[in-house]
């Protein structure tokens, strides 16, 4: 399936991954992301990006947990830019 949400989303960073990723998870939001439900926990998913992976919860109230992220399997890791929270703020214009 795919997950998007509109408007303004609110993330709260439990874990305290750092700011890009936070960016990261709402640009794959906005444009709307692979996800899959987890079927044990009601509103509850596993996003997938390019080389990552999101595990987060969505709320009654429309805001996101961000609960844990780790490198996809498999997945080619490039090397990081110089500035990767400017390339992620400018994916979500």
């Amino acid at each position: 399936m795919i997950l998007k949400m509109n408007g303004p989303l609110r993330i709260d960073n439990l874990r305290h991954y750092p700011a890009e990723t936070v960016v990261r998870l709402r640009c794959l939001l906005g444009a709307g992301a692979s996800a899959n439900p987890d079927p044990h926990r009601k509103g509850f998913y596993d996003l997938q990006d390019e080389d990552r992976a999101f595990y987060i919860n969505v709320s009654r109230t429309g805001t996101v947990l961000l609960l844990a992220t780790w490198p996809r399997e498999g997945a080619h890791h490039a090397p990081l830019p110089e500035a990767p929270l400017a390339r992620a703020v400018a994916c979500c214009g």
